[in-house]
This record gives C-alpha cells, structure tokens and sequence, in this order.
C-alpha cells in the first residue's frame, strides 16, 4: 500500500504543478497573441514587439516591488506620486545646473526616501492601514510636485539620458535588459532567500511571525523603502523616453501595477504568489495593449477587457477551493 500512496502523492503533485495559475496566464499569453495577430497581419513583425517593450516597462520595474507588498497583506498607492516627484526634483535641479549624473542620484535617493516615509509611517503607526497612508502620502508627493514645477513642464536633458528609454544593446531594447535582470533578482530574493520566506510568514499570520522572532519592522521598512527606489527608476526611463517630464506624469500607474501583480496570481491578502506570475502578467497586459492598439480599440474597451481578466484571476483560485472543500465534503460522506 506504500508504494501506491506514494505514487499517487507524486501524480497528485505533477498535477497541482500543471494546475498553477501561472501556466494558466501562459495559455492566456498565447491566445492574446493569436488573436492579436488575427486582428492585425502587422502585429507579427518581431522587430515592432520589441520596440513596444519600450512603451510598457517602465511601469514594470514597480510591479517587482508591489509583488512583495502584496505578500506582505500590504499596498502602496503612493508609487505613482513618487514617479512624479521624483523625475519633476530630478529634472528641476537639472535645469538649474546640476550635472547630469547627481540629478540621477537625487531622483533615486527622492524615491528611496518617500517609499522610506511610508514603510515608517505604518511601522509607527501600527494601527493606520497602508490604504490610508500611502493614500495621503499619494495626495503629499504629487502635491509637492506641483508646487516644484506648477503646470509647466521641465526637461531638455542631454543627449546621452534618452538612451535609458531607446537605446539598444546588441539589438535588444536596454530598458527590457533591465527589467529582466532585476526580475531575476527580485525572484531569488522571494523565492531563495529568508527574506523571502519571512515575507510569506508575514503574510500569513504577522502576529506568529512576531513571536517567532522575525524583524517586522524592518521587513516592512526595506519593503516600502524598495518599492519608492523602483518608483524612481520607473521615474528615469519614463522621464527619458518623454523628453521632459511635468507634475501630472504617471496618473493610473498605481492602478496597471496593481492590475499586474494581481493578475499575475499575488493575492491581496498576503501570503500567497510568485514572481514569475507577475512578469508574465506585465508581458501579458502590456502587448495585449499593443496589439489591439494596432487596430484602434477605444481604452475604454481596454480597460473593460483587463477588468474582466482581473475578475477571472480572482475567481479561479476561488472557484477551485471550493470545488475542493465540496470534493472532501463528499468523501466525507462517503
């Protein structure tokens, strides 16, 4: 009787494997391209998917982050405000004549610091959930940002800065060597360090992870801290593939980084998802958009279609559940 339960432990365990939610946003992957490349005989041409990478990364890098504040039972609306400030202080003392290169380390130290202001407000004020103070510090960052620059915009960066969003290294887009690299470290992190683990413990029961003695405090700072630093890279590439950059830029990136980390299987109850779901969401929303831009869909039937992507990525982990919990129920009876 052994060796046949141990059997059907390792069937069961291939099958709960092919089962994951990630190869279920594969199967998705291929059927937007397929029906993108019915819709449009010019959304095949390998060379327009790569460019169009250019138009949807810079977002992603925040995806990274969020996928470790979405374990945590945490969210940070904020990121899109700290885009704005960030590349508005970074483009302001770049007019005023600051080199080049020091106005890049103010932008990243500005978003290092804002996502630092988030993670100690909700440290100290354990009681204020993260909706409600990335909420005032979204309304915060955007409003200083417009104090800095009003309505106008500011830019006129050297030569050299617009190949953060164009350039090329050996016919692959930059930004999209990038991202890749830090997915990758962003993954192990999650998946092959203690720190990672430590984010799922948070995740799943804070209170036991106190006890047990995991550095909360500190998780959640570095945490918080990482998701403002990617917000400004995000701020670099965004800020270079534009030209200029204005206190408005960015409006909705909170929503699509979000969107891409819960379609991508991280739930927002914490405790629960993977990066390379994430990733593969971000691909995946990115060139859906793509393709069905080639054919002059409205972005009102666009945000329709990820709406009903985002409700079925909720259900079916549910549904699946449920079917479970009736299936024991069952045997039980039996």
């Amino acid at each position: 009787m052994k060796p046949d339960g141990v059997l059907g432990e390792q069937k069961m365990t291939l099958k709960r494997f092919f089962l994951q939610w990630e190869w279920m946003l594969v199967l998705i992957f291929l059927l937007v391209n397929l029906v993108n490349a019915f819709l449009s005989p010019y959304y095949l041409d390998l060379i327009s998917i790569r460019d169009a990478t250019m138009t949807f990364l810079d977002k992603a890098f925040i995806v990274l982050p969020m996928v470790f504040i979405l374990i945590l039972g945490q969210i940070d609306i904020s990121v899109a405000s700290t885009v704005a400030l960030s590349s508005v202080i970074m483009a302001d003392l770049y007019n005023r004549g600051l080199p080049m290169e020091w106005a890049i380390v103010v932008c990243l130290a500005v978003g290092a610091l804002c996502g630092w202001i988030n993670g100690f407000l909700l440290v100290k004020f354990k009681e204020l959930s993260s909706v409600i103070v990335t909420l005032g510090t979204m309304i915060l960052y955007r409003g200083i940002a417009y104090i800095i620059l009003e309505d106008q915009s500011a830019g006129k960066f050297p030569e050299w800065f617009s190949y953060l969003g164009w350039g090329y290294v050996g016919g692959i887009p930059f930004i999209l060597i990038v991202f890749i690299v830090l997915a990758v470290i962003f993954g192990l992190v999650l998946h092959q360090t203690t720190f990672g683990r430590h984010l799922y413990a948070m995740g799943s029961n804070l209170t036991a992870s106190q006890f047990s003695g995991i550095r909360t405090n500190r998780i959640t700072l570095i945490v918080f801290t990482l998701a403002g630093l990617m917000a400004a890279v995000t701020a670099l590439f965004l800020a270079s593939r534009m030209g200029s950059t204005r206190p408005n830029v960015a409006n909705g990136y909170e929503l699509d980084v979000i969107a891409m980390a819960v379609l991508g299987g991280v739930s927002t109850a914490g405790g629960k998802g993977r990066m390379i779901g994430a990733v593969i969401a971000v691909f995946l929303i990115g060139l859906l958009r793509y393709g069905l831009g080639l054919v002059n869909v409205p972005a009102q039937t666009l945000l329709v279609i990820i709406g009903a992507l985002l409700i079925f990525a909720v259900m079916v982990p549910k549904l699946s559940g449920l079917k479970r919990k009736t299936a024991h129920r069952l045997a039980g009876k039996n």
